[in-house]
């Protein structure tokens, strides 16, 4: 399995990806071209009296088809009379290809659905890679302006150091996130083995154990999976299940007790959590080896074999992995109770809006027209066909005219159909508190997960998270400097003790390895940012 950590290959992206029909040249802006001023509308709709095409880069989802091809935006161009000459991007290469464009001036119009980091929006926006948007959300944006006047929070949270807005918000304002790690076991085997439901680490094992060695789909085969997951993957991985050690991982393996920045992965309760996984779980087979290498369409695939074999699985909805037939064969487990007695499950970190959803670049010859038509997706009603889907395809509009949820097509999860009908919560707009239950009602599964999360996880949940937080140009260059190594040496090594052992010989060597690499400076940082954050709070 030492193969597994090895790098996959270079990639080699430079010149091999070209941007077809990027924007380039002549920079000049439409309010400087009499006939395109005439052209275009500052209120209302169209836009533009003759069609304008704006070339956009943006990522996408397995399922989802070309953005071209989405009603959605078939209804935007109709009513905007843009029309969008869109380069879709798998999201899972996404990342890779949008540095490769930002760094080689290569650049379209604009980027949807970008994620921009924080790093990236001060950094391209100091360089004039890509624009400052306050003066045209003034202009051109009511919508939007309209949703940062009456929450200045927003408007605050996207707004960079030194006074400008590079990047616009996507947001949908449900608290969904503060767990994203739920624990799935299939209750139908407990069943037939006669096991009950796990209520601690040990049990778990014990039944994880019996998954893999008594049968309990009945073939005869060993082909069984007691666990399987997607190891350091937002929603599909087991840091929660490290909770059970007393210390919850996360993501960014940071979380926050008492005011005080705690970095995980050098703690014991951490190297403890990677014995116990290493020598109770892998050396017996009872870890999918695949959980370190596969992507996100073959760990959905593991619950909807002909004949089912997967024990139990990391995901927040239960029908997305197994389908909605077989979901009744599994249940959520609650945060395990380890060896100490420990009971937690951690909190995500961050909340409130990303704040790198949509940005337009330097060489837009139509700013004005661009931000009118992005602007058209902060109005409620759109935003939420944005993240969700449009109407009469997943909403149709009730007697008091809020959006609620159509039938879904027979033997189609609710996260399937939307990657298939709407770019989703990466993508600009923001349904605010204020939203939800008036203008739109959460999905039905969004529901379940409110439920769930109060029923499973609330009660086990650690009091403080890691808030959203935009640094300093110098502490964000820092932090850019050290944290992507780092954490890519984290994860690597945390595969590795899992999957070969070793830790308790190679800790102090991997802590050391931490510590020249800058980690007590990034936390520092952190703290910093922490202590800032918590003292603007309460001026």
């Amino acid at each position: 399995m030492k193969s597994v950590f090895k790098k996959a290959g270079i990639l080699m992206l430079a010149g091999a990806f070209a941007l077809s029909g990027c924007s380039g040249g002549d920079s000049k802006k439409q309010s400087d071209n009499p006939d395109q001023a005439a052209n275009f509308n500052k209120t209302g709709l169209p836009i533009v009296n003759e069609p304008v095409s704006l070339k956009m880069v943006s990522p996408k989802a397995a399922l989802a088809p070309e953005y071209s091809e989405m009603e959605i935006f078939k209804r935007l161009e109709a009513e905007t009379n843009v029309k969008i000459e869109w380069e879709n991007i798998p999201d899972t290469d996404f990342a890779e290809k949008k540095n490769l464009l930002l760094a080689s001036g290569n650049l379209p119009d604009a980027f949807y659905g970008a994620g921009l980091s924080d790093y990236e929006l001060v950094n391209y926006g100091e360089d004039g890679t890509i624009l400052p948007l306050e003066d045209l959300i003034d202009q051109y944006a009511p919508n939007l302006k309209a949703l940062l006047d009456r929450r200045p929070d927003i408007k605050s949270s996207i707004t960079a150091p030194d006074g400008h807005i590079y990047g616009l918000p996507s947001w949908e304002e449900n608290n969904l996130g503060t767990n994203p790690f739920f624990h799935v076991i299939n209750t139908k085997w407990l069943d037939k083995l006669g096991l009950k439901m796990p209520q601690t680490l040990d049990e778990y094992t014990e039944a994880l154990v019996a998954f893999k060695t008594q049968d309990p789909n009945g073939n005869g085969k060993a082909d069984e999976i007691p666990l399987s997951f997607m190891h350091m993957q937002w929603c599909m991985d087991i840091a929660g299940i490290f909770g059970a050690f007393g210390l919850p991982d996360n993501m960014e393996h940071r979380i926050v007790r008492d005011g005080k920045v705690i970095f995980t992965a050098t703690q014991p309760e951490y190297k403890e959590a990677l014995k116990y996984f290493h020598e109770k779980w892998y050396k017996q087979g009872l870890i999918d080896p695949e959980s370190f290498t596969q992507d996100a369409a073959q760990y959905l695939a593991k619950g909807k074999t002909t004949v089912e074999t997967l024990g139990s699985y990391i995901w927040w909805e239960v029908e997305e992995v197994v389908g909605p037939e077989r979901s009744k064969d599994y249940a959520l487990l609650s945060p395990l109770k380890g060896p100490n007695g420990d009971q937690s499950i951690g909190r995500g970190n961050g909340g409130g809006p990303g704040r790198g959803a949509f940005v337009i670049t330097k060489e837009n010859k139509n700013p004005e027209i661009t931000m009118r038509w992005i602007d058209q997706q902060y109005e409620p009603y759109m935003a939420a066909q944005i993240h969700w889907g449009p109407l009469d395809i997943v909403f149709e509009k009730d007697e008091n005219g809020k959006l609620v949820n159509l039938p879904l097509p027979e033997g189609t999860s609710a996260g399937e159909f939307r990657q298939k009908v709407a770019p989703g919560a990466g993508g600009p707009g923001v349904i605010s508190i204020e939203d939800l239950g008036k203008v739109v009602d959460l999905e039905p599964r969004a529901q379940q997960r409110v439920k769930d999360l109060e029923k499973y996880y609330d009660p086990y949940m650690e009091k403080e998270n890691y808030p959203s937080i935009f640094f300093e140009p110098e502490e964000l260059d820092k932090i850019n400097r050290i944290e992507p190594e780092l954490i890519k040496y984290v994860n690597t090594q945390r595969g590795k003790f899992i999957v070969d052992g070793g830790v308790d010989e190679q800790w102090d060597s991997y802590v050391k390895t931490l510590e020249k690499m800058g980690l007590n400076e990034l936390m520092e940082i952190y703290q910093n940012g922490l202590d800032r954050y918590n003292a603007n709070l309460n001026r």
